[in-house]
Formats: structure tokens, sequence, C-alpha cells
């Protein structure tokens, strides 16, 4: 049997074409940013994989960027790239307010702390939900009209997507706000980075495990391309409600064994897939919270089905820079160091 080492083998990020999906609303409020136009723009997600990226790009082209951070040790690591800090929590809704106030654009995501999913208690569906309509309140209440919010793939559905329904929700939260607030919503599709979960089964089974497998391609992406495609949707005109899908590669679970085996070394490397139970049993036993762990069966059970591409796959974007060669050096570094 493949023992399951606490860690999970694949998620998703959190964390190009535009695809635009017809607004339901009567009014529509066009804004048009002209590329010259210095803006000021609110960022979420502290220096974080994708916000710190794509802070340094706005910053560069000369906007005015304040960057929200729960923690006061990370205000002069956002000072240094020439931003703004402001230091508060998404749980605190007349915080967002007060910092969104003036904003001409502000870009949200939802995260948690670290450990949160072994956090017994936790209901996640639930606090993500707050957070969301913490975003909705202080959107409204601040009187921004231009908003990015980074969503994920699956968003496309309530059901079939497992711990990704979160995203569902705060999609629809949020377009529960006025027609005159236009929103883009960013679906990128799994990170490159969750790969190093891989690591430690790799090391003491000789192989990646989880609970699907094969030859089907499926999309990853990098933060780097994920920051790029932001920082050109805050630029380009708001219209409405938009969505665009984010990815960089489109491999199969056999071609990553394949291509990080190469890169570490064993090029003999398997990709095996596990019952969704023998998955699940796994990462209760390494303490994981039962729902949110089954929520990650479930999400990986909709990559085998398809439940999680249907959307992505009708609207399939243009690939970004980096592929899984490139990230394939970053995690050989990473795994020989471990």
């Amino acid at each position: 049997m493949i023992q399951f080492l606490g860690r999970l083998s694949t998620f998703f990020g959190y964390n190009n074409s535009r695809f635009d999906y017809t607004s339901s609303f009567n009014t529509v409020q066009l804004c048009t940013i002209k590329n010259t136009e210095k803006m000021k723009i609110i960022i979420t997600g502290s220096l974080g994989h994708i916000s710190k990226p794509l802070t340094e790009e706005l910053v560069q082209k000369g906007h005015s960027v304040i960057v929200i951070s729960s923690k006061t040790e990370r205000k002069a690591d956002i000072e240094a790239l020439g931003a703004t800090a402001a230091i508060g929590t998404m749980e605190d809704a007349e915080f967002l307010s007060a910092t969104f106030k003036g904003a001409d654009v502000v870009y949200v995501m939802e995260t948690l702390g670290a450990g949160s999913f072994m956090d017994q208690n936790l209901d996640l569906m639930a606090a993500i939900a707050k957070i969301g309509q913490n975003y909705k309140q202080a959107i409204e209440q601040s009187g921004v009209k231009r908003v990015v919010h980074l969503s994920s793939i699956g968003a496309h559905t309530g059901v079939g997507n497992g711990i990704l329904a979160f995203h569902y929700n705060v999609e629809n939260i949020l377009k529960q706000l006025p027609a005159d607030v236009s929103i883009k919503f960013m679906r990128p599709v799994g990170f490159y980075y969750n790969m190093f979960a891989f690591i430690p089964t790799i090391k003491t089974q000789g192989a990646i495990v989880s609970n699907y497998g094969g030859d089907n391609k499926e999309p990853w992406v990098s933060p780097l391309d994920i920051a790029a495609v932001i920082a050109e949707e805050i630029e380009k005109p708001f219209d409405g409600r938009i969505v665009r899908y984010i990815a960089g590669d489109e491999v199969s679970p056999n071609d990553v064994a394949a291509i990080l085996g190469e890169a570490i070394g064993k090029p003999d490397l398997k990709w095996i897939a596990i019952a969704d139970e023998q998955m699940l049993n796994g990462m209760i036993a390494a303490g994981m919270n039962p729902t949110i762990a089954k929520g990650f069966i479930e999400m990986n059970a909709g990559r085998r089905g398809g439940v999680l591409y249907e959307d992505y796959n009708r609207n399939r974007p243009t690939l970004g820079k980096v592929k899984l060669k490139d990230f394939a050096k970053e995690f050989a570094a990473v795994y020989n160091q471990s």
C-alpha cells in the first residue's frame, strides 16, 4: 500500500485570451482606462506568490499601489517595493471599506492562515463566504466601481468540484453588487508550486500519489503568468462582468511524472492513482479536517470526470509563458534541498 504522508498530492492555488460572459444586468457601467492613466490600486494577498509580482509590475508602471497585509512585519517589505502598506485583515469589513475608499481598482482574493486545513473546527465554506461578504460590503460602502477578483477553475459550478465550490460561492456573492460595479473574475488553473507537495512521497515511496492520474491532459500555471494577466486586465477597460481563464501549460499526470522525474534524476518516476477512500483516510490520519479532506477528494474526482475543466475547455485561453519544464528546474532545486 502506498502511504500518504500528510501533504496533499495536488490542489489548486489561490492564488491568455479574454472571454466575455453576457451580463444579466440591464445597465452596465463602461469605464475606459487609458494605458497612461495612473491609478490608485488596492492589492489584497500581502506579498504572496501573485500579489508580490503584481505589485512590482503596477508600481513599475507608475500606479499608486496599496497592499493589504495582516502582518505588521510586512510593512517594510511592502514599502521597499514602492507601495504603501495597509495593515488589517479580510475579516474586518470596516477596515476594508476605509482602505478601498477612493480606489480606482481593487484586486481581491480569499485566503486563510497557514495550517487552517488542519483546524478540526473550521467551517471552510462559511469562513470564505464571510470574507466574500466583507468584500461586497467594503466595495459598496467605499464606492469602488472596478473590481478584479481572483477566483479559480471550477468556479463555474457549485457541484462536483469539491473544495473549489467556495470560489463559486464568492463569485455569486460579488455578483450581487450593483450593476454599475464592473467585475473581472480571474480563473487560474492548478498552480505549479502545489507540486512541491509531491516531494515527500517521491522521497519515501518513489512515486507521485493521488486519487487521479493517467494520460488526460490538464492545465497548470505559474503565479507569474497570473500576475501578468491581472496587471493587464487592471489597465484594460471595465465593462460589466467578465470571466478569464489563466493557464501556462497542459500536461497529463504521467507527463508531470516524466518531466519532474527527469529534472530530479529519476527518469522512471511514476504517478500512481489510488482509491478515493485510501487517499481520504490518509489525509484524515495526517490530521486534516475531515470535511476539507473530503473536499479535496471530490475535487480530484472532478478532475477525473472532467467537471472541473468543462467550462475551461469551452473557453480555453492562450497559454502563458511559463511551462512545466521551466518550473521543473525550480522543483529540482527544492527537491535536492529537502
